[in-house]
């Protein structure tokens, strides 16, 4: 039986070697991990999230660069978020879909859909080509925090959210969907269900993930306004 992380502990970090960066060119990054043995409940997962880490698969990160300091971490406050024009033409755009919280994704309809989005949108990326087992890895591991969103027009599979429940707030791991519904704006749209289903639960944010000002790939997260940037050990606020 493994014991619950006892608050006051210390957390080992194993750091990486530099290694070729996957959003800035000429780059080399690093990236520290929470020891694997340690066993992290909500509790834990949100101090950690608190302090700049995310999730992929059962790693949870941080990026620990020598001579860059570009991903920082971002989160929505959700109770002040306000859509604005764009956003609220997207929320009606996609007023028809049927969304529904699934058990898992480990279903042939969502690799199905994931190995699309990732050739289709990110043959560029470290993740193409789509495989099963990375998908396994990546997005359907047993994680006490996780929940999944599928999204539905007319009974076909659009979109899937992958996202944490934290104590006071939700993080938003992974969202892919269907490259041909580009006119809706499917990621956008996911974000936007994201912050409202943490409102009606009355939680305070949504974690986005990183931002780097100069990855194109990275710039939307800034389109929710109000957002929150950690900088320099404490979060700011951009309205």
């Amino acid at each position: 039986m493994t014991e619950a992380y006892k608050p006051g502990s210390p957390i080992t970090l194993r750091v990486t070697y530099p290694h070729p960066c996957s959003y800035l060119p000429d780059q080399q990054a690093s990236t520290a991990f929470v020891d694997p043995h340690i066993p992290v409940d909500a509790s834990l997962f949100t101090r950690l999230s608190e302090s700049g880490f995310r999730r992929s698969g059962t790693h949870i990160y941080r990026p620990r660069c020598t001579n860059c300091q570009a991903c920082i971490p971002v989160r929505v406050p959700v109770q002040y978020f306000k859509a604005d024009r764009k956003q609220l033409r997207c929320l009606k755009r996609n007023a028809d879909l049927d969304i529904r919280q699934i058990a898992s994704i480990d279903r042939d309809d969502c690799y199905a859909l994931y190995e699309k989005y990732i050739n289709t949108r990110h043959g560029d990326g470290d993740m193409y080509p789509a495989s099963r087992e990375q998908y396994r890895e990546f997005l359907c591991v047993e994680w006490p925090t996780a929940f999944y969103l599928a999204y539905y027009c007319q009974q076909r599979l659009v979109a899937v959210s992958v996202c944490d429940r934290l104590t006071d707030a939700f993080s938003a791991v992974y969202t892919f969907f269907d490259p041909d519904e580009h006119k809706r704006s499917l990621g956008v749209f996911a974000v936007l269900n994201q912050i409202a289903r943490a409102q009606l639960e009355g939680l305070d944010y949504l974690y986005l993930g990183y931002w780097i000002k100069d990855c194109a790939k990275m710039r939307y997260k800034l389109g929710y306004r109000p957002i929150e940037l950690l900088l320099k050990g404490h979060w700011q606020r951009l309205n």
